[in-house]
């Protein structure tokens, strides 16, 4: 007898603009982003806050993308860069993916980059001095 994996339960309704219900009423659609349960939604987010390097982090990044379908982009922002709120985390807008995660994963990755400054350093220096990945 198959089993599936839990999905997310569903946000009170009018809080989250997450179109959980149109994800899962598409055929073939790509349910993975709601296999992040709650529990697993505080896992990643401790594990992200505790990055050691940046091959860490590139690392995760692959790893939300194969499993989870998430699509993060890190790298200098526009302006210059003087704290960790100057490195822009932008995740892709996806079908599924909750209002409080899609604030939360940056968050956490920002608290593991303040935790472990190096790691900011060294993503700063694979980027050329027009913002451009080297």
């Amino acid at each position: 007898m198959p089993t599936t994996p839990p999905i997310r339960t569903e946000c009170p309704p009018g809080s989250c603009i997450c179109e959980r219900e149109r994800l899962l009423a598409t055929p073939g659609a790509d349910w993975r982003i709601l296999m992040l349960t709650r529990e697993e939604e505080k896992r990643l987010l401790l594990r992200l806050e505790s990055i050691s390097s940046l091959q860490d982090l590139r690392h995760m990044q692959q790893r939300m993308a194969e499993q989870l379908g998430l699509s993060i982009s890190i790298g200098p922002g526009r302006a210059e860069v003087r704290t960790m709120r100057g490195i822009q985390i932008e995740i892709t807008d996806q079908p599924g993916l909750c209002r409080k995660t899609r604030q939360s994963i940056p968050a956490a990755i920002r608290k593991g980059l303040e935790r472990k400054p190096e790691i900011a350093y060294a993503l700063l220096d694979a980027y050329d001095l027009f913002g451009m990945p080297g």
